[in-house]
């Protein structure tokens, strides 16, 4: 299930790295003591969009709008009771609206675009980790792997047809480099290519793709 949210203009400059303050946000609507900190994330959300940069920080006049998806809906339904009760977010922003996000039709569509950069990671065997991206040919394996273990969490029958790659092809691919509490993660801005069953597709929308989505890593629309 997935959630549109439109905010007010920001009355403070923010930070290019708000991406903890926007996860603070989403723990919060979900509740301090909540079970899905430090599991594996079974939801995504996307990094604010509608912003403009001015002197080294960002600005929304008119607003951000981002999303939030959750593959359990009835946590999203709670997070709607929560926003409604407290709809304050950082930097002066708080939620003035939110929409219902109608599904695509998973049968017809394979391509999907990144709501947030797709981080992928793996430690290695003499114990230390490494980052991998769409220039990477073991990228495309570590996607599905991951998103398998999250169908294996969820219950989910595995899906024999799943097969995910990065879309090389589109012209503005790039990597980001992106610091979470002052750890840099190189994540790749890229299409993903899914195939599969419509139902993997759709629990890959909503759980997103890669490593980290509960941190605001691999949202896909």
């Amino acid at each position: 299930m997935r959630i549109i949210l439109k905010t007010s203009p920001n009355s403070q400059p923010v930070p290019f790295d708000y991406q903890a303050k926007l996860v603070g946000c989403i723990h919060k609507w979900i509740g301090a003591d909540n079970e899905y900190h430090d599991k594996i994330s079974l939801y995504s959300f996307s990094w604010l969009q509608d912003g403009k940069a001015t002197e080294g920080t960002l600005t929304f006049p008119h607003g951000a709008r981002f999303f939030i998806s959750f593959y359990d809906e009835h946590v999203v339904k709670d997070i709607i009771r929560t926003i409604l009760d407290d709809s304050t977010m950082f930097c002066g922003m708080e939620v003035t609206d939110i929409t219902l996000a109608k599904a695509p039709d998973f049968a017809k569509r394979d391509l999907y675009y990144c709501g947030s950069p797709v981080l992928i990671k793996r430690k290695m065997e003499n114990g230390s980790s490494r980052q991998f991206n769409f220039n990477d040919a073991e990228a495309c394996q570590y996607m599905k792997e991951t998103l398998v273990n999250k169908m294996h969490v969820a219950g989910l029958e595995e899906d024999d047809t799943l097969d995910i790659r990065f879309d090389t092809s589109y012209h503005k691919k790039k990597l980001k480099l992106v610091r979470y509490h002052a750890i840099g993660n190189k994540a790749s801005l890229c299409p993903v290519v899914i195939h599969g069953k419509p139902e993997t597709k759709h629990f890959a929308w909503e759980v997103g793709i890669g490593n980290c989505t509960g941190i605001g890593f691999g949202a896909i629309y």
